[in-house]
């Protein structure tokens, strides 16, 4: 049995050191209650656990993260892909989340006493695994990438999974296991190794879209914003657009100065900000760091915290 800790016992009930693993798959359904449950429940098996799911409709997409062993998550990773590739279809799917497959991405992160190596070999076994069990072809980003174009995530995705059903074909296209063609309702899977990341969104009071596309490309890396930052602009109803963003290094800048770099540069539009969500997991730090500058304080210990 898994641990929370990364431990296992042994025959003499002594503690004994485990490689531990974070794996957070990203589904393309963000809707269907029923469907979200029946995924999350795939996910049950040995030396793994489910320890949260967050769903969201605008951008139909949900988000599970698993902790456990290397062989826990990775059975865990692919039981989600079976549910998940039985349910949803890409044809009739939308939302505001640039997508490719019915499971879209699944990152494996190398966590206690485990490395990036491993989480590597990990990727490698998933995405034969699926394509094997449901002829799904993958391309393998971040540490996992076998180009260094294919290191960044939105590089592998472009076109989505309309325009991926033919770009495919192009020999630089081509998926890295399986063969150049879509699976033809679950499409495509980008599965990587990475380090940890903070999903952090800023919604708007406003339906203009190009101003959170404005923002969106003043902060990310990518066009000369803050180093670590990805963004995307998207619309959530007529009257909220949102910042979207993936801190891809927790170290590099605060959430809280992100979050009033945007605030500042939505007053200038008359906008203002109506609230901010995280998805999946956070670091303690990052969300205490945030909290010590609204708070006023110098910095809050981690003596002064708990559960």
């Amino acid at each position: 049995m898994f641990r929370k800790g990364g431990s296992l016992l042994g025959a003499n009930g002594a503690a004994v050191v485990a490689k531990s693993f974070e794996c957070v798959p990203n589904v393309s359904e963000g809707r269907r209650p029923d469907v979200i449950s029946a995924i999350a429940q795939a996910a049950a098996g040995p030396d793994v656990v489910l320890i949260d799911t967050q769903s969201d409709a605008s951008h139909n997409r949900s988000v599970f993260t698993l902790v456990g062993s290397g062989d826990g998550v990775l059975g865990a990773a692919l039981r989600i892909v079976e549910a998940a590739v039985a349910r949803i279809d890409l044809r009739s799917h939308s939302g505001e989340h640039p997508r490719m497959g019915a499971v879209d991405v699944i990152p494996f992160i190398p966590i206690s006493e485990s490395t990036m190596d491993d989480a590597i070999l990990l990727a490698r076994r998933c995405a034969q695994a699926v394509w094997e069990r449901h002829r799904v072809p993958s391309y393998f980003y971040e540490f996992a990438a076998t180009t260094p174009r294919r290191r960044d995530l939105s590089a592998v995705r472009q076109g989505q999974f309309e325009g991926l059903m033919s770009a495919v074909k192009d020999p630089s296209r081509h998926p890295d296991v399986g063969e150049p063609e879509l699976h033809p309702s679950a499409g495509a899977m980008a599965i990587g190794a990475r380090d940890f990341l903070i999903a952090y969104n800023v919604n708007l009071a406003s339906g203009d879209l190009p101003l959170a596309q404005r923002i969106a490309l003043a902060v990310r890396q990518r066009s000369g914003g803050f180093f670590g930052i990805k963004a995307l602009g998207f619309a959530l109803s007529d009257t909220m657009v949102q910042v979207s963003m993936n801190v891809v290094n927790v170290k590099a800048i605060p959430l809280y100065r992100v979050t009033e770099i945007i605030r500042r540069e939505a007053a200038a539009a008359g906008v203002s900000v109506s609230g901010c969500e995280l998805v999946g997991l956070t670091p303690l730090a990052a969300v205490t760091e945030s909290a010590a500058y609204y708070l006023n304080l110098d910095s809050i210990g981690p003596g002064q915290t708990t559960w």
